[in-house]
């Protein structure tokens, strides 16, 4: 009667396990971007999310045999939203801080770019250290690693945060502001737009610890899979066929 009791605690310990085993194979993922950073994210005239983190995001889910949905979020409450349970993964461009892997995890980096000033060309500015740029005024998006920097190191200058960096990029325009610090792949992507014809990269660029999957810090599993796709997209070419789609360089990070 003991073996049987005991056989029967076993097969339900293996079942306990084996549906923790199929709990964790993610097969559908609720995928959170801002939509409002082209080339990586934005909402095209169809009202269909495009951008390279979408199509990155899409490849991953591929790769994971999982069902992805996508769900559109504000910048600054994105990892607010990720927390409370609202999606599952954000795939936004993101960049990989200390500050925020204290609140959430993040997946191996998917890409890497630096940041950079722009400016107007005849504002000739050369020196873009904080002792150059004091009472400057400058803007970048809130709640990024460019808007961190400035408010840690430009003390001196004239900061400004705006909630998208559509509306950093309008001001830059107007001349509300003199100069603004972004990413420099979608600063790119501006300059060679017509608002963005008479300004220019100025002075000299920042390195970040890439851009990753954000994921709560429960989620290791998860987490794990998207590192493993993202990986694997790579080595089968994929990854290669978007990047080449949005850059006509590599922004793989090793």
């Amino acid at each position: 009667m003991r073996i049987v009791k005991q056989a029967a605690i076993a097969a339900l310990a293996l079942m306990a396990v084996t549906g923790a085993v199929q709990a964790k194979e993610w097969k559908n993922i609720r995928v959170a971007v801002e939509g409002a950073f082209p080339p990586f994210n934005f909402v095209g005239a169809d009202n269909q999310l495009g951008g390279f983190d979408v199509d990155i995001a899409k490849a991953i889910c591929e790769k994971m045999k999982a069902e992805c949905t996508f769900a559109v979020q504000d910048w600054d409450g994105l990892i607010p939203a990720l927390q409370a349970g609202k999606f599952d993964t954000i795939i936004s461009s993101m960049s990989i801080t200390d500050e925020r892997k204290k609140v959430i995890d993040f997946s191996r980096p998917y890409y890497q770019s630096p940041s950079s000033f722009i400016a107007p060309k005849s504002a000739g500015i050369k020196d873009t250290s904080p002792e150059a740029l004091k009472g400057k005024t400058i803007g970048a998006q809130s709640s990024t690693v460019q808007a961190a920097e400035l408010e840690q190191k430009y003390k001196d200058s004239d900061i400004k945060l705006y909630p998208t960096q559509d509306e950093v990029n309008l001001d830059l325009v107007a001349g509300r502001i003199d100069m603004l610090f972004v990413d420099k792949l979608p600063g790119l992507d501006w300059l060679k737009t017509a608002d963005g014809g008479n300004f220019e990269f100025v002075g000299t660029d920042l390195p970040t610890d890439g851009v990753g999957a954000g994921v709560r810090q429960s989620d290791t599993d998860l987490r794990d899979q998207i590192s493993e796709a993202i990986v694997a997209i790579k080595a089968d070419g994929t990854y290669d066929k978007i990047n080449a789609k949005y850059f006509p360089f590599s922004i793989w990070k090793d």
